[in-house]
């Protein structure tokens, strides 16, 4: 996150792993931080999300979604982007 923007997504990929070599989770975390004057920034309102794909990062599932559309409301409009971020995220090869 920069100095001018107060949200950011923080992604990590896991596995393969050798017990399950389809195996790929993506782990998602949103995060807002509020600007701090003597400690620094503090991170506000952390989220973390794991989607997850048993087909070598071709298709994802996720249990629990958040509201990025800023609609209002946790729909599957919500839930196809997140989807969609973790399976770009997962295509590259080299983050």
């Amino acid at each position: 996150m920069s100095y001018f923007n107060r949200r950011g997504i923080f992604l990590q990929k896991l596995g393969p792993t050798v017990v399950d070599p389809n195996e790929v989770l993506v782990s998602m975390q949103f995060a807002l931080k509020e600007p701090g004057q003597d400690e620094g920034d503090k991170l506000l309102d952390s989220s973390i999300y794991i989607a997850s794909s048993y087909d070598g990062g071709k298709t994802f599932s996720i249990s629990k979604a958040k509201d990025v559309d800023g609609d209002g409301d946790i729909d599957n409009e919500d839930k196809a982007r997140m989807l969609a971020l973790a399976k770009a995220y997962a295509s590259i090869v080299n983050p």
